[in-house]
């Protein structure tokens, strides 16, 4: 069996991505690894360059900043990577550039692409999510997280990353058949200081929204954490590869976690998940088998 990671990434430095711990969290898994490297305002090429494996093939990019709807060059980006994957490869793994895998699930994840390698129904795997939040000790605990997410797919080339590349779909537009597996992404897109998370969220919405949209919602030189409506304590370990990043943080956040902003849709949608396991008007781009 062999396993191709890929990803894509544009002013890691800049806007304060983990891209060099969501490499390194997957790469034991990976026979090899292919990376779209967008050119970009800092030194992020340097920076991947700089990561000691020759597992690594590098792709260089330009992103094309005319496509400035619902996030559609991030797609096509994923895609410049999806498709340099050598056709030897049973498995593509993604993984996005604030995103984190947990050496605890490796061995999981590993069997369960062992087991359905060879499987015509499966198109891949879908991972349980966790979403940290202003630091790295709460996490987000309202319905609009989503919850899970296809991030392994087989090597066809019928698969596509669709939309804004949060998920994919396969030949005109079909969700792709998955089995979900135990093993969970940690997502550290909202966990960096207020400062470098404003200029992130300025510089990303540019590719859902026009100029005078970012100018009325974006007036704050720092981005307001405060603002969350509901957070949980996140009391089990990061992975490994965040140890550092973590030790190095130079900012603080603290959240009352007793106190709740939630909507009476939410507040619904909580008691029949509850109640049920059942998430009303989750958005599913997939379907599971």
């Amino acid at each position: 069996m062999k396993i191709t990671g890929f990803s894509f990434i544009r002013n890691a430095v800049l806007y304060d991505y983990p891209i060099v711990e969501a490499i390194q969290s997957i790469l034991p898994l990976c026979d090899n690894f292919v990376i779209a490297v967008g050119k970009s305002d800092d030194n992020t090429l340097q920076l991947i360059k700089n990561i000691s494996s020759d597992k690594i093939k590098i792709i260089e990019t330009v992103w094309d900043d005319s496509f400035r709807e619902k996030g559609s060059v991030l797609a096509t980006e994923t895609n410049k990577a999806l498709q340099a994957i050598n056709d030897d490869s049973d498995w593509a793994f993604y993984i996005q550039g604030d995103e984190v895998l947990h050496e605890k699930y490796h061995k999981t994840i590993y069997n369960e692409m062992l087991q359905w390698k060879d499987s015509e129904e499966v198109d891949g795997l879908l991972f349980n999510y966790k979403h940290f939040y202003g630091s790295y000790d709460y996490v987000g605990a309202s319905p609009k997280w989503y919850r899970k997410e296809i991030r392994i797919v087989k090597n066809s080339k019928n698969i596509y990353s669709y939309a804004d590349a949060q998920g994919f779909r396969k030949n005109t537009n079909q969700k792709l058949n998955v089995k979900p597996i135990d093993a969970c992404i940690y997502h550290y897109g909202w966990v960096k200081h207020p400062k470098n998370m404003q200029k992130k969220l300025v510089s990303i919405n540019r590719y859902w929204h026009d100029d005078e949209w970012i100018n009325e919602h974006f007036i704050a030189d720092e981005f307001d954490y405060s603002s969350i409506d509901a957070l949980e304590y996140f009391n089990d370990t990061h992975p490994q590869v965040m140890q550092e990043r973590i030790a190095n943080v130079n900012w603080k956040f603290d959240k009352d976690i007793s106190i709740r902003k939630l909507s009476m849709k939410y507040k619904l949608k909580i008691f029949i998940e509850n109640l049920t396991g059942y998430r009303l008007g989750e958005y599913k781009n997939y379907k599971i088998i």
